[in-house]
């Protein structure tokens, strides 16, 4: 319990007792609040959820696998002053984080690239959600899209509310990730940001997923009927 607290040291208990469980290990649930709480273990404090008033209309959510993308930037900075810009790209339906590309700058035809090397290895998807900045509404990248028959879906501006899928996991990627490193350079980011991404999608088991990873759901979804897979 200590070397999983150790490695994984901001899963809550409940999530530590789900992930043993699932390799054959069982405990209550008392238990293993009680040697999580010993071992001194906490998780990112709550952020206070933003109240939408009633009455506005909220983008359809994503039905299936692959039909809405959404994508971001995140940024920090590394020990030796060197920026960091992070895209993050999502499965909004899997809550699979298809890539994370970090550099010092990301200009359109980066994402352009970006986007260009997911389509290949797993399809283009119905919808690409994103804010209004300009790396996501250039010329490039609306033409890229249009080219591979991806409709974009803005969100209003001053409202990152609609593209929320996207926000939880930044915040998750911040507070599991980012805020617990320390980057000696970019290099050293761009590995463990890569590996984090892996332990996310492959490790880290989310309740609203029926307890599976994300790359797990994803497999299971991928034998259902479109009936069957209703999230």
């Amino acid at each position: 319990m200590r070397e999983l607290s150790a490695q994984y040291p901001r899963f809550g208990y409940c999530r530590i007792q789900v992930f043993l469980a699932r390799r054959g290990l069982t405990m209550s649930a008392d238990r293993a609040y009680r040697i999580w709480k010993k071992a001194g273990l906490q998780v990112p404090r709550r952020r206070p959820r933003r109240r939408v008033a009633t009455g506005r209309p909220r983008p359809l959510p994503a039905a299936g696998a692959n039909e809405v993308w959404a994508y971001d930037f995140v940024f920090d900075a590394c020990a030796n002053g060197q920026q960091l810009k992070c895209l993050t790209v999502i499965d909004e339906f899997t809550r699979e984080c298809l890539a994370i590309e970090v550099a010092g700058s990301i200009r359109s035809g980066r994402v352009v690239e970006t986007l260009a090397k997911l389509i290949s290895v797993r399809g283009a998807p119905t919808y690409l959600r994103s804010d209004n900045g300009p790396g996501f509404v250039s010329r490039a990248v609306l033409k890229k899209l249009s080219g591979a028959d991806i409709d974009t879906v803005p969100i209003d501006p001053g409202k990152p509310w609609q593209n929320g899928s996207n926000e939880s996991f930044n915040g998750k990627f911040r507070d599991e990730c980012l805020g617990m490193q320390w980057f000696k350079n970019r290099t050293d980011a761009k590995v463990a940001i890569e590996d984090w991404r892996k332990l996310y999608n492959e490790v880290r088991p989310h309740s609203s997923l029926e307890n599976l990873t994300p790359a797990e759901y994803a497999r299971r979804i991928s034998t259902r009927s479109p009936e069957q897979a209703v999230f």
